[in-house]
Parts: C-alpha cells; sequence; structure tokens
C-alpha cells in the first residue's frame, strides 16, 4: 500500500513547467554574452520562486524548480559528468495534433572515463528548500539516457571495449550525486527515462536492433544499470522514474503500450514510484499494470501536459477505476502525463492552463482518494 505520507503523492507532477518570458530574454542574453551567470542565475531564482508559490498554491506537496536552469531535460546534466561530451544532433520525427515536427535534440556520445567531477544538483536543491516546507524534488535524466540513442558507436572503444565497465562506472557517477543529494538533505528524486518508453514502441525497437542492441535484452540491461545506479540511497529517500514517450512543443516520439517492457519494469527496477503516460491511446491500456508489486507506487498520467483543455473530472475517475482492476486503489496516484516543458520551447499550453491543469490534478485526487 502507498504511504501517502512521503514520496509519490496522490496529486503529483513530472517537474518541468512552462519557462515565463522574462528567463527566455534572460538565457537569449546570456547565449549572446549579454548578460553574465551572475545575472542569468538571478532571474532563474526570481522565476523559481514564482514556481514554487504556483506550486503551493494550487495544492501540491512534491515541489520542483519547474526545471528553469535547464535548457533540456537530460542534456544540461549529463554533460556535466567527466566523459560525457554534446555534439551535433539526432534528427527525429516528433508527431503532434497539427502535424510533424523535425527536432534534432544535441547528441551524447562517451569520449573518456566516465567520472563524478562534482555535485550537480545540490545548489539548486539547497535554493528550492529554502523556498518551501513541502517535498523539494529534483528530477534528474535516467542513466538510460547515455547509452540509448548513440548505443555501442557512441561510447569510446578504446575507453570502453567492454560495455559493462562503461555500465558500472555511469553508475558509479550517479551514486555520488545522489549521496551528494541525500547528504544535503534531499529525500524525493525522480529519474526521467524515455528509452524504457520507446522500447514499447516496435519501430524504435528496430533501430535498436539496428545499433547493435537486443530490445528484448535492454530492459533488463537498463534495471540492472538503475538498480545499481541508486544502490545505497537512504532508506527515506523515495526514487521515482517517469517513463515518457516524448515531449517537444506538445508533439511525441513513440506510441505502444508497456506490456513488452512491463515485467521488467515494473519487477526488476528498483524504485518507490513509476509515473507513466496514460493520457491517450498511445500509451496502451492498463493490463501491464498486473506486474506492479505490491510495495510499489503507480503515478497514472491521465491529464495531458501537451492539451489545454481541461479532462471531464468524471472520465478520469472512471480511468482510476480502471487501472484499479490491474492494481490496488490504494497504491495509485495521479498527475499529468509527462512535464509540461521537458525543453525550454515549452508545449502550447498557456499559463493559466498550466495552473489550471495542475490544479484540476488535485482537485480530482482529493475528491478520489480524499487527502
Amino acid at each position: 500500500m502507498t504511504n501517502t505520507e512521503r514520496p509519490p503523492f496522490r496529486a503529483d507532477h513530472v517537474g518541468s513547467l512552462l519557462r515565463p518570458e522574462v528567463l527566455l530574454k534572460a538565457r537569449d542574453a546570456f547565449l549572446k554574452g549579454d548578460l553574465d551567470a551572475d545575472g542569468l542565475r538571478e532571474v532563474e531564482d526570481r522565476s523559481i520562486r514564482d514556481a514554487v508559490r504556483l506550486q503551493e498554491e494550487v495544492g501540491l506537496r512534491g515541489i520542483t524548480d519547474g526545471e528553469y536552469r535547464r535548457t533540456y531535460f537530460h542534456i544540461d546534466f549529463l554533460k556535466q559528468l567527466q566523459g560525457v561530451s554534446v555534439e551535433g544532433g539526432i534528427a527525429m520525427k516528433f508527431h503532434s495534433a497539427d502535424g510533424e515536427v523535425d527536432f534534432a535534440p544535441p547528441r551524447l556520445t562517451v569520449t573518456g572515463k566516465l567520472a563524478h567531477a562534482a555535485p550537480i544538483q545540490v545548489a539548486d536543491f539547497e535554493f528550492l528548500e529554502s523556498l518551501t516546507g513541502a517535498w523539494p524534488k529534483v528530477c534528474i535524466p535516467s542513466p538510460t539516457m547515455v547509452h540509448f540513442r548513440g548505443g555501442r558507436e557512441a561510447i569510446d572503444a578504446q575507453t570502453y571495449p567492454d560495455l559493462a565497465e562503461f555500465f558500472h562506472d555511469l553508475a558509479v557517477c550517479y551514486q555520488a550525486e545522489i549521496k551528494a543529494l541525500a547528504d544535503a538533505g534531499c529525500r524525493y528524486v525522480q529519474l526521467d527515462d524515455t528509452n524504457l518508453a520507446y522500447l514499447c514502441d516496435p519501430k524504435l525497437r528496430q533501430g535498436a536492433l539496428e545499433r547493435g542492441d537486443d530490445p528484448d535484452e535492454l530492459p533488463h540491461t537498463y534495471a540492472r544499470l538503475i538498480n545499481e545506479s541508486i544502490a545505497g540511497r537512504p532508506d527515506d529517500m523515495s526514487v521515482c522514474i517517469h517513463l515518457c514517450r516524448g515531449n517537444f512543443k506538445s508533439a511525441w516520439v513513440a506510441e505502444g503500450g508497456y506490456e513488452m517492457v512491463a515485467e521488467a519494469l515494473f519487477n526488476e527496477v528498483d524504485v518507490d514510484g513509476f509515473f507513466l503516460e496514460y493520457d491517450d491511446p498511445r500509451s496502451g491500456d492498463f493490463a501491464p499494470l498486473r506486474f506492479v508489486p505490491a510495495d510499489k507506487a503507480v503515478v497514472l498520467g491521465l491529464l495531458t501536459s501537451k492539451q489545454g483543455e481541461l479532462e471531464n473530472k468524471d472520465a478520469v475517475k472512471r480511468r482510476i477505476d480502471e487501472a484499479a482492476d490491474y492494481v490496488d486503489a490504494a497504491q495509485l496516484c495521479l498527475s499529468p502525463q509527462c512535464g509540461f516543458s521537458s525543453t525550454v520551447h515549452g508545449n502550447a499550453i498557456s499559463f493559466d492552463q498550466q495552473r489550471a491543469k495542475l490544479q484540476h490534478v488535485v482537485d480530482i485526487a482529493q475528491e478520489v482518494w480524499g487527502n
């Protein structure tokens, strides 16, 4: 049964929020050399204060900084690991209600031995913690993000002739970061992972095969990587994982239900909760939830962060009931299916609509679970 006194909460959210115009302008000025790092951070700090106030006002208990210090949900963190380089881009087709969107996010490569040179998120956590009496949540990219999109070819073969050593070193980097966060007082961490969800899509599974990976084996490999990465965390730290099928300007990449990865995901990944996309039919049905152990929480992403229209409350409640046919209702929570701005670009949704979505999550959770 889910202990709602610790994360994830009945009403929760994935983490990223729309960037205010003042922050976008400050970041642009910084990139042009017209604003220094201290000036940018001052604007970030002011914007984060507003983001925290928004989350608290709607009644959320898990509070993030909106990922306001990042351009991409993963690149800004991962490029700070020693041995990781950023270059070019990987062209991808995103899909939306209005048609296809071409986007080439930066490509990560491993060019040297991986190491955790210094804490990455600690200062940001400490600032966030100073602003709220609730649960400050730190969202970091899943370690699988260093591997999946490039595969073997993106990892220097001279440094890592054996990928087992690469996975081990990567896990050690994450252990160091999570220990630093724990020592600073952080007790809520979320790993953002696109790759386990991408492995639900036949087209992307074929892409993995073409890169030399076995899409049937990767979920088990990634489960071991994630488990080693979070090994040694304090008993009172909640670690959750969010599975995403792509989130860029209200567009997505992958489709397909969780069945292909469900057994490995739910029974081998040693996290406390799973944030799952379930906002439309491309995520499949709830049947894979039958594999969820009794001591794990499932946060149902039933409200979309990609469109502004509010979902019908009764329809959302019916879907929660449908999920409860496969996993105990006491293990269930509610959230939007993804963040509102996984990249600095943001989804096609207004600030008022974003607030209404978050309030809707809280209100529905209150009506369903009463706490």
